[in-house]
């Protein structure tokens, strides 16, 4: 799957002419981009998003689902206040061990909590915990046919006015392609679909990287 629809000149003057990074979050985004499935993290431009959320809604604790090498978490990371906290849900070890060194260089690596396991697990025990209506902010980027649990499970845990993020809603384009019927572009289609008519929200998707629905729990 492309990372963008932007034409590949265009994405690189996003990223080099006005997008903030840094030294240690190009590190991890060029350690990153050298692995065999580099292209499965986000880009740069959708860092500086997902931080400006954060700060614009004075956002203390945060919920991912996939963090993949962890560049995602460390962008929402730097972005949270001293006390904040993000609850980091993934099952490679890995994979985030990549994004541990780099979370403790960054200085952030207290604020990330890191739960390796199936994440409708990790949603679920937060729910019995007593933790629904506590997150301020929600990142979803993990298996494509499981997006509608995730996304009903951060409508339970995100609060009145929180906002979710939901990745590759795009699907490099085949989700406008009727044609195109495999598991994961069905399974995006309908979320979209579903969002689109949600009373429970408002939503805008966005062209950023494969595409990003952001939805405010109303």
């Amino acid at each position: 799957m492309a990372r963008t629809l932007l034409p590949e000149a265009v994405e690189r003057y996003v990223v080099t002419a006005t997008v903030r990074e840094t030294a240690v979050q190009k590190q991890l985004r060029d350690e990153t981009a050298r692995l065999p499935k580099g292209g499965m993290q986000i880009g740069a431009d959708q860092g500086a998003l997902f931080a400006l959320l954060v700060h614009a809604t004075s956002a203390v604790r945060a919920l991912e689902i996939g963090t993949f090498t962890g560049y995602s978490a460390l962008a929402v990371a730097m972005a949270l206040p001293e006390n904040g906290r993000l609850v980091a849900c993934d099952v490679s070890k890995e994979w985030t061990d990549v994004g541990r060194r780099y979370w403790e260089l960054a200085g952030v690596a207290h604020k990330i909590d890191l739960r390796l396991a199936p994440a409708l697990d990790t949603l679920a025990a937060l729910v019995a915990s007593g933790e629904a209506g506590k997150f301020d902010f929600a990142f979803i980027d993990a298996d494509k046919p499981a997006y509608d649990a995730y996304y009903e499970r951060c409508l339970e845990l995100v609060r009145a006015n929180g906002l979710i993020a939901i990745d590759n809603v795009l699907w490099s384009g085949r989700v406008a392609d009727p044609a195109e019927t495999d598991e994961s572009t069905t399974a995006l289609r309908k979320l979209n679909a579903k969002i689109a008519d949600d009373p429970r929200v408002e939503a805008c998707l966005l062209t950023v990287g494969d595409g990003v629905q952001l939805v405010r729990k109303r």
